[in-house]
């Protein structure tokens, strides 16, 4: 799990650094095709790349704030939610984490997120449908999940890559536009209709591209979510248990769109998830499955170690 860890983090690294890439080769391509010269398209990078660095900014420090905002999430205390606050704290100890700001979204669908650029700016995010439909065990599954995400860094990759490819997918949609039915930019030489072909398909390709790339890599930290939280509760069958009630729900979370849908647990959006390029999280029996697969697995070597003294009982002269 701590390869896998590791991993994901490189992998995150990598798909940060080629959405800036595709964000710069854009402004680069987009710079000539208007202008016709080399010194257009170096201009267009540069100030693609000042662009990238304010909104990464904007993102990095607001970005949480904003997603807070948008989900219509109300900060709540010990007070207000006891069971839920006490939840949240056992899990913060037995992981290690700083103990995260804790808020209620109240919508009757069960579910639940995180958010935040580091463990000591996060916050955790509960439905008030997941704090009516869930045992102590299956809330603690799924808040120890919302927690490896936290844990993980899955939360700043996941608002910094969102703000970066919504960028790449507004810029593309502009230029096609543009270019398509109000300027009709013409190349001058074959080199200019080289360069223009080249910015066509790029913008056309590089939202989808950066996007699939985005939701595999997305799909990926649920499973790694639900493996760390079961390290930190030792109680595959809760979150299990929570995964299955949240995918007999049928009902969407009201106040979700689909910038902020990979963020939660489970597809807040459309129940009957898939395995489709486009679905921002695993299939969710899939994830069932496996967390059974663990309990199973943790529970033979239990049955083991009971049976070993009879064993050996009935093997003595």
């Amino acid at each position: 799990m701590y390869e896998q860890i590791a991993r994901n983090k490189r992998a995150s690294l990598e798909l940060l650094a080629g959405v800036v890439g595709v964000w710069l080769l854009l402004g680069l391509l987009i710079g000539f095709a208007i202008t016709q010269t080399a010194a257009g398209g170096l201009d267009l990078l540069a100030v693609f790349g000042v662009i990238a660095v304010i909104f990464g900014l904007l993102a990095y420090y607001r970005g949480a704030s904003l997603l807070l905002r948008v989900s219509r999430a109300r900060e709540v205390g010990h007070d207000d939610e006891p069971r839920l606050w006490n939840v949240v704290e056992e899990l913060s100890i037995a992981s290690g984490l700083p103990m995260p700001r804790v808020f209620v979204v109240d919508d009757l669908s069960p579910n639940a997120f995180a958010t935040g650029r580091d463990p000591d700016q996060a916050a955790v995010v509960a439905t008030s449908g997941l704090l009516h439909r869930m045992d102590r065990e299956e809330l603690q599954g799924v808040m120890a999940h919302e927690l490896a995400h936290i844990r993980n860094y899955d939360v700043r990759f996941a608002t910094l890559v969102g703000v970066l490819v919504g960028m790449v997918a507004l810029v593309s949609d502009y230029f096609l536009r543009s270019t398509m039915y109000r300027f009709g930019w013409r190349a001058r030489n074959l080199l200019g209709a080289i360069v223009l072909a080249l910015a066509l398909a790029l913008a056309a390709i590089a939202p989808l591209s950066v996007r699939l790339v985005q939701l595999a890599i997305s799909r990926r930290r649920e499973y790694l979510a639900d493996a760390s939280a079961v390290e930190i509760t030792r109680d595959p069958l809760g979150l299990a248990r929570a995964l299955e009630k949240i995918n007999g729900d049928p009902r969407p979370v009201a106040v979700t769109n689909r910038a902020t849908a990979h963020l939660y647990i489970a597809n807040p959006i459309k129940r009957a998830s898939g395995d489709g390029l486009f679905d921002t999280h695993p299939p969710i029996e899939k994830r069932i499955a496996v967390l059974r697969a663990m309990a199973a697995a943790t529970a033979r070597p239990r049955l083991a170690d009971s049976s070993a003294p009879t064993a050996t009982v009935l093997s003595s002269p």
